[in-house]
């Protein structure tokens, strides 16, 4: 079962592959078919086995030779093993799917922001729209008003929380992280946002560092927040309640 999750999640990663591409230039992520952005060749069956294709071709176009991104294969392994540690975390059922699908969305929007320095709005409303639907099934299963209310209170938290870093910094952080931010605490509530956000602070700090010292960044080069938020977010999603049993425990 574990290897046919793995398959599963490289496949919705091939398709996260096209919302990457498409969604900054606000195109259709339905039309036209899969393409080389080099020669326009519609790619066949053979030319998008996620992984495998790549591989084969030696990251070569079967129709011009352009080189294919390294993007493509990073993105279906990346979602396969997200997949796999969600799966061995939850089990199979409706947690795993909605968890899924917002691990997927963390990766579109943590490589769109990386690329284009852009949270699409898009991509948040259909996060918020998501989580709420989640909010509403563990009400129905668990019939527990509790899980909804420490879903409003992380989305009003993680919100609030950068729209003060916001207005302290003076434009440190963008409203596409504050919106990211609300989205998350949906998901994970008002510990779980709350974790994400120094994590994601943490790592985005040793990160930064490191760039300013090689040399990389300078002191006014902007560093996309989405990816950090998203890394963060992910191991909150996985070890969060370890973490936090840890850090509690030492009080």
């Amino acid at each position: 079962m574990t290897f046919l999750i793995i398959i599963f999640g490289t496949i919705i990663g091939s398709f996260l592959n096209v919302c990457v591409f498409r969604i900054p230039h606000k195109q259709s992520i339905a039309f036209p078919a899969s393409h080389c952005f080099h020669c326009h060749h519609t790619l066949g069956v053979l030319d998008l086995i996620p992984l495998l294709s790549f591989i084969f071709l030696k990251g070569k176009c079967r129709y011009c030779g352009e080189k294919i991104s390294i993007q493509y294969p990073i993105i279906e392994l990346t979602n396969g093993i997200i997949y796999l540690f969600l799966f061995l975390k939850f089990g199979l059922g409706y947690s795993f799917i909605f968890y899924a699908l917002f691990s997927s969305l963390l990766l579109v929007i943590a490589m769109i922001d990386f690329k284009t320095g852009i949270i699409p709005n898009k991509l948040i409303i259909f996060g918020i729209i998501l989580g709420s639907i989640y909010l509403m099934m563990n009400w129905i299963i668990n019939r527990s008003f509790l899980i909804i209310k420490d879903g409003i209170l992380g989305f009003l938290a993680g919100a609030l929380i950068i729209l003060v870093i916001i207005l302290i910094s003076r434009g440190g952080m963008g409203a596409g992280d504050m919106k990211l931010m609300g989205v998350i605490g949906l998901f994970l509530g008002l510990k779980g946002v709350v974790l994400s956000l120094f994590l994601g602070i943490l790592v985005g700090g040793i990160i930064g560092a490191v760039l300013l010292m090689t040399k990389i960044k300078d002191r006014k080069s902007a560093i996309p927040f989405g990816p950090f938020l998203a890394l963060g977010t992910f191991v909150s999603l996985y070890w969060g309640e370890q973490i936090i049993n840890w850090y509690l425990s030492l009080l």
